[in-house]
């Protein structure tokens, strides 16, 4: 969330900034600086009354050992105490509105993120070309059915729509990916593999700003008062929870494997086809706390490790910056990479690399001391998606497909993989 003292010290920069994201976001600057003040002013009033208050318990002890009548003092006492009862409760109210309100409002974005939605996503850079088929490429789902690798009806039948079921080599396949990446990072890029829980409590969704605001995409087991992650950012970010790092201890790098749930309530409207929008998918996730002078820099590193590997799988891709209006709600500034998918004819998101600077930090109450003597700071939290599946099986298989049907693996794979093309069982 947002520093309170910075939105009471900067309101009017806060609210620029807010507005290059939504136009709307100003008024909750309005909203909470008021509550901020009936706050302050209601603790200040209670200050006031409690001090009166025991300034007159004080005189009706003097009174009453002087033998004098103190029931209009008395009387005097009990309204007051009245009155600090009702401003107490009225004061939680208020810090329940305010930590609302505050849990509600999203990142203020970097100054180099372009103004604007998604129209306004700039490309910056691109690898590699698309390929020059000599016959008309098919959709993953085609090339996955006739190879025995998907199988979308049964997978509806099982759970529902948007639920697929990977066989044989696909199944595999996607092993393959997920072992490859893994090791790659924690191989080549320095990261330490955890293996976390897939539920996680209503505080570890509130700390990485899923909630409250993104309730209705996620799924929640009520009995248990549980939530299944929609990324492994959620439980990796939150391992070190409450927790105070000394400088020594940063940069933290974890990379994770975890399935991922989401309902994409709003998807609406979008193409659902094949593998292109599940509710269940596969995905390694990247998290690093920073200092907060290393947060761009850490950006570009870790946007890195995620094009290294779709360099690797030979999958023309490109980086897209995203707009103010684009980016999520915790994030401050994110990197998309995007692969072509020739089979469907459309450019796939595989990988959102995000920097949040302190926002999660200040939710989660994650901080770091540089020096005993100074005073605790928050870490700068980021996070990636190196890669997600499996959109990245859908490029592959349409990228790497040949006329006679069968699809050719790129070579990192093919000791994962066991063999070095898929083929018609």
């Amino acid at each position: 969330m947002l520093d309170i003292r910075r939105i009471r010290a900067e309101p009017d920069t806060i609210r620029a900034a807010l507005a290059r994201r939504d136009h709307a976001l100003p008024a909750m600057i309005d909203r909470i600086l008021a509550l901020d003040e009936e706050r302050r002013a209601g603790l200040g009033e209670v200050n006031e009354l409690k001090a009166e208050r025991n300034a007159a318990s004080r005189t009706v002890g003097e009174l009453r050992r002087a033998g004098s009548d103190a029931d209009e003092l008395i009387e005097r006492t009990r309204a007051l105490g009245d009155r600090i009862v009702a401003l107490d409760d009225r004061i939680r109210e208020a810090e329940a509105e305010l930590r609302d309100a505050l849990l509600r409002l999203p990142n203020t974005p970097h100054e180099a993120v372009p103004e604007g939605g998604e129209e306004n996503n700039r490309v910056l850079s691109s690898w590699g070309q698309p390929r020059d088929f000599g016959f008309e490429p098919r959709p993953h789902w085609e090339i996955g059915e006739a190879l025995g690798l998907l199988d979308l009806p049964r997978g509806a039948k099982i759970t529902g729509s948007a639920f697929p079921v990977m066989r044989g080599r696909g199944a595999r396949l996607q092993r393959a990916l997920i072992n490859y990446f893994l090791d790659v990072h924690t191989g080549e890029h320095g990261y330490t593999e955890v293996r976390v829980p897939y539920l996680v409590n209503p505080d570890s969704m509130t700390g990485t700003g899923q909630l409250p605001k993104f309730a209705e995409e996620s799924y929640y087991s009520e009995r248990d008062d549980l939530w299944l992650i929609p990324t492994a950012e959620v439980p990796v970010t939150n391992l070190h929870r409450d927790e105070l790092l000394s400088l020594e201890d940063l940069p933290v790098r974890y990379t994770a494997y975890s399935p991922c749930f989401r309902r994409e309530a709003g998807a609406a409207g979008k193409d659902t086809r094949g593998l292109l929008r599940v509710h269940q998918f596969d995905k390694v996730e990247l998290v690093r706390y920073e200092t907060p002078e290393r947060s761009l820099e850490a950006l570009e590193e870790l946007t890195r490790e995620a094009e290294v590997l779709l360099e690797r799988l030979g999958l023309h891709y490109r980086r897209v910056l995203l707009a103010s209006g684009d980016l999520g709600q915790s994030g401050a500034m994110t990197y998309d990479l995007e692969v072509w998918a020739p089979g469907v004819g459309t450019w796939l998101e595989v990988s959102s690399c995000t920097t949040f600077t302190d926002y999660q930090a200040r939710r989660a109450n994650i901080r770091f001391r540089r020096a005993q003597a100074e005073k605790p700071e928050f870490v700068h939290t980021l996070n990636g998606s190196a890669l997600a599946l499996p959109r990245v099986v859908a490029a592959l298989l349409e990228t790497h497909q040949q006329e006679d049907g069968s699809v050719s693996l790129p070579e990192v794979l093919h000791a994962y993989v066991g063999v070095p093309s898929l083929i018609a069982p």
